[in-house]
C-alpha cells in the first residue's frame, strides 16, 4: 500500500511522456514526474521516493526529502496565510496546509512554528497542527531514568521548557537545569532524570546524578588547562559565576571538583582551583 506522507522503495516499471511509473510489491502505481527522474535509470530498478498529493490532489512521488513526514514534528516557516488557513514551507512545491482550527494561535506569514504532520481522514490530505501536545502520549512511558533521548524544544512555561521526547512523550526541563541558550524548535540530546506515577517526565540536558561527574570533571580540567592551571572558582562562588564560566550548576561543580580532588588531579584553595602537575 502506498501510504501518503511516507517514503517508499518502489520499482520503475515503465517510462511515459509525463515521467516514470513506479509500483510497490502489491502492484500499486504512482507517477514520478520528469523533473524528479534521475539522469540514469533502468526499468526494474528500485528507487526511494516520498509519496504525497500534488496541487490537483493526485497521488504523486518525488525524490525530494521533505522537512517533515507523516506523524513527525518539525519547526517550519509560514509562507502564506489565506482565508482557508496557513501554509508552511516543508521543502516541496506544494506547501503544507494548517487549518485555522489546528492553529494554537493565529499564524503569521514569516513566522516559525512547531507543528505535527498528520493525515486528515476526511480529505485524505497531509495537514499540520501547531497544537502539538495533543499528539503526545504519556499514558504508557517508553523511557526510564538516566536514559539518553532525542528532544525537540516545544514551548516555554513558568517552570521551564516543555520538550518532545523521542517524538512520543511530553517532558519538562526546569529553568534551574538550563545552562545554555535554547529556543523553540531546537533539536538536541537530553537525559531522563525522573518519571512520575502521573506520567510526567523530568528531563535534563546534562547527564543526571553521579553519572554526570566525569563529563563535568573533564570540563573543569579543560578550563584549568586553558587558564594556565588556575580557575578562580570555589565552593563559595555564586551559582551565577559558576554558570557564567562553566555552564553548569553549583551543585554539579562542587561534585565534579570534589571528585577531581579525591583523584589528586587538583588542589582546592581559598582563592580557587589549581591543576596538579604530574
Amino acid at each position: 500500500m502506498l501510504n501518503i506522507g511516507e517514503n517508499h522503495t518502489l520499482n520503475i516499471v515503465r517510462e511515459t511522456e509525463p515521467g516514470l511509473f513506479l509500483t510497490d510489491t502489491e502492484g500499486n502505481e504512482v507517477l514520478l514526474p520528469n523533473k524528479y527522474v534521475p539522469e540514469e535509470f533502468e526499468i526494474g530498478q528500485e528507487i526511494n521516493v516520498f509519496v504525497y498529493l500534488d496541487h490537483e490532489e493526485r497521488l504523486i512521488a518525488t525524490t525530494l526529502d521533505p522537512l517533515v513526514k507523516l506523524d513527525e514534528f518539525a519547526f517550519l516557516k509560514c509562507v502564506e496565510v489565506t482565508e482557508f488557513g496557513a501554509f508552511l514551507d516543508w521543502g516541496l512545491e506544494k506547501h503544507l496546509f494548517v487549518p485555522f482550527k489546528e492553529q494554537a494561535y493565529p499564524m503569521k506569514k514569516g513566522g516559525w512554528y512547531l507543528i505535527f504532520c498528520n493525515l486528515d481522514l476526511e480529505t485524505n490530505r497531509l495537514v499540520a497542527s501547531s497544537k502539538v501536545h495533543a499528539f503526545l502520549d504519556n499514558s504508557e512511558l517508553t523511557v526510564e531514568p538516566f536514559e539518553e533521548v532525542d528532544l525537540i524544544i516545544s514551548n516555554k512555561s513558568d517552570l521551564g521548557y516543555n520538550v518532545i521526547i523521542n517524538q512520543i512523550h511530553l517532558g519538562l526541563i526546569y529553568h534551574d537545569d538550563i545552562f545554555q541558550e535554547i529556543n523553540v524548535g531546537d533539536e538536541m540530546r537530553g537525559f531522563i532524570t525522573k518519571t512520575r506515577p502521573d506520567g510526567k517526565i523530568d528531563v535534563s540536558l546534562q547527564r543526571p546524578g553521579y553519572r554526570s561527574i566525569e563529563p563535568n570533571a573533564d570540563l573543569i580540567l579543560e578550563h584549568l588547562k586553558k587558564n594556565d592551571g588556575y580557575l578562580q572558582l570555589t565552593d563559595k562562588s555564586s551559582p551565577e559565576a559558576i554558570k557564567s564560566q562553566l555552564g553548569i550548576s553549583k551543585k554539579s561543580f562542587k561534585r565534579a571538583a570534589g571528585n577531581l580532588y579525591k583523584q589528586r588531579k587538583i588542589d582546592i584553595k581559598n582563592d580557587g582551583l589549581y591543576l596538579k602537575i604530574t
